[in-house]
């Protein structure tokens, strides 16, 4: 049975504090993409700022080494949401997002390849930070209608921050700013819609959802409801949630469940994140060879500009708009099976990957990021704070994130020496079988949770003590 807060939530209209949730949580999703997937720009513009003898070892540890750091990041957030609670934790994280960001950007000398991976570090515990407290949060506050739209809609927040790089990137390099100035801006910019929500993520009240079902003070919980979502509640106290955070090793249902979230992850974003932080060096397969040097990269960029923006964008938002109706798992299978399809034939017809079938390779990288986006890059994001008990329900999350990123950092290192190694065509069919793995895993772990109340998706009520 659950509380009447819980129910009060479940059941209420969307209103101006969960639109003012949505944006000071969905503006640290667009930092974490912008950041993440700049480097992939940075790398390629440091041979012209002085940058020498920068090894594809050192070039793929670079680009991956925050998402090696948000696998902590993600874990360890996750584990004090649950422990401090979210109102204690929430805003660190981008404490450590802006000093990474910072840092990489003006407190990194020329050729010093170890300064950057320290920053790049601490940037990467910030938003792995981000991906267990930012979905924790908004779950708790949504109600059961448009709780898929909400988690969704934050997520896809990212997909400004994929454009953002790329138009930001040729407005620097083709009005002739240095190089030696461009890869510092570049770094930087990233800071600034981090610097602008934080204060308000250090001051969102405890979500009433937490603090009546783990905290037990339901007098509490209901001022809270009343004075920032403007809800009553009355009626029943329910039950105290006191789930430990080891149930979800020891509890079969619940560790298959944590192999289902964080599996589905790792493999997407191991396809995700090594396609998209590679797709520099992705694309370049598609310029002329008359062009070279910066030129190359200004075209790198207007290709990645294009793909993020008609194929990419609009896949996050109609996911996001549509999840709720749809259902999860019917969006993350269709993801699945269009992205193994699609990059088994890249991989299948090598002829694509040639200049001159530039328009159909072009279609068939976009068909595969739309259904990345329309797919498992918003679903996996979405399911883990619903499956899991609200007593761990940031560690399941971090973990699962955790699986995501680890997924990612293997990618982005793997992808990295692998095309320069094989050649693309091998890429996209490795990427192909992932895929097709994911596609499995989500069909025999991950069950259907549209519309249903958080207590009864994350089986709460095993774990109730009646007080």
């Amino acid at each position: 049975m659950s509380s009447a807060i819980d129910r009060s939530m479940d059941e209420a209209k969307t209103s101006k504090f969960h639109y003012k949730v949505l944006f000071i949580s969905g503006l640290g999703f667009f930092t974490d993409a912008y950041d993440l997937f700049i480097i992939g720009v940075v790398i390629l513009l440091l041979p012209y700022a002085g940058w020498h003898n920068i090894s594809i070892f050192y070039k793929g540890l670079v680009t991956s080494t925050a998402l090696l750091a948000a696998v902590i990041g993600s874990v360890v957030f996750g584990r004090l949401l649950d422990y401090s609670g979210r109102k204690a934790i929430y805003g660190f994280e981008l404490v450590a997002l802006i000093a990474g960001s910072l840092g990489s950007a003006f407190l990194t000398p020329v050729n010093n390849i170890f300064m950057l991976l320290f920053w790049r570090f601490l940037l990467g515990v910030g938003i792995g930070g981000d991906y267990a407290t930012s979905s924790t949060i908004m779950t708790e506050y949504s109600s059961t209608m448009n709780r898929g739209k909400f988690v969704g809609m934050i997520f896809s927040m990212q997909s400004f921050g994929l454009i953002a790089g790329p138009l930001i990137s040729i407005a620097f390099l083709s009005n002739y700013v240095s190089p030696y100035i461009t890869w510092r801006l570049l770094l930087a910019i990233g800071a600034i819609p981090a610097i602008i929500v934080i204060y308000f993520r250090r001051t969102m009240p405890e979500p009433p959802r937490y603090t009546a079902d783990v905290r037990g003070d339901y007098k509490l919980a209901a001022k809270n409801l009343k004075t920032f979502a403007g809800l009553d509640s009355t009626g029943s106290k329910g039950k105290t949630i006191n789930a430990p955070w080891y149930v979800l090793f020891r509890d079969r249902k619940f560790l298959l469940t944590l192999i289902g979230t964080a599996g589905a992850w790792f493999l997407m974003d191991w396809a995700f994140y090594g396609n998209s932080i590679m797709s520099n060096s992705i694309l370049s397969f598609l310029v002329p060879s008359t062009v070279s040097g910066i030129h190359s990269i200004i075209m790198t960029n207007e290709y990645s500009a294009i793909i993020f923006g008609v194929a990419a964008f609009p896949g996050y938002w109609i996911a996001a708009f549509t999840i709720d109706r749809i259902g999860r798992k019917p969006v993350q299978i269709t993801g699945f099976a269009m992205m193994a399809i699609s990059f088994g034939i890249i991989s299948a017809f090598s002829f694509l990957t040639t200049y001159r079938f530039l328009d159909y390779f072009l279609l068939l990288y976009g068909i595969s990021y739309f259904f990345i986006m329309f797919g498992p890059n918003v679903t996996t994001f979405v399911y883990p704070p619903e499956v899991f008990p609200i007593s761990t329900r940031g560690l399941g999350t971090g973990i699962s994130a955790a699986g995501g990123k680890t997924g990612a950092f293997i990618g982005t290192l793997a992808d990295t020496i692998i095309l320069s190694i094989t050649g693309l065509h091998f890429l996209m069919g490795m990427l192909a079988i992932i895929a097709a793995i994911g596609l499995i895993l989500t069909i025999v772990l991950l069950p259907e949770t549209k519309r249903r109340d958080l207590g009864e998706t994350s089986g709460e009520a095993r774990y109730a003590e009646w007080k």
